[in-house]
């Protein structure tokens, strides 16, 4: 057999191959967040319990913000980790900063392992 037909029988097998695991895994939720920042915006966005301050509530009246506005802001964030509180081992405060029309927002989300909550302290738009 020549080596050009081996060739094409071994790009028609991968061909084939790719095809059939883009049928199988071309449904599934799959992730790959290995980093830090990734890790804790998906561990905040995967809570069930999802609970408002009064502050944040006020400062979302105020800037017209609904819930579903904040989980787009932190779900496309980013988490700043020098202005974060990551010593204690139940609930942890991160920055979240993101953009909203061209305006600067930082979100301070308190993340709670134990109860698996997460609770949005304050939102400010600067």
């Amino acid at each position: 057999m020549k080596l050009i037909h081996r060739i094409g029988y071994y790009l028609g097998g991968f061909a084939i191959g790719l095809i059939i695991l883009a049928f199988f895994l071309g449904g599934k939720k799959a992730s790959c967040s290995y980093g830090p920042n990734a890790r804790t915006i998906k561990s905040i966005s995967t809570k069930k319990k999802r609970f408002y301050s009064e502050a944040a509530q006020t400062a979302m009246q105020n800037y017209d913000l609904d819930t579903l506005a904040i989980s787009k802001l932190i779900k496309s964030g980013d988490v700043n980790f020098s202005e974060s509180d990551t010593k204690p081992k139940d609930c942890k405060i991160y920055l979240i900063e993101n953009e909203l029309n061209d305006k600067a927002i930082e979100l301070r989300v308190k993340n709670c392992e134990a109860d698996s909550s997460a609770t949005v302290q304050s939102v400010i738009i600067k």
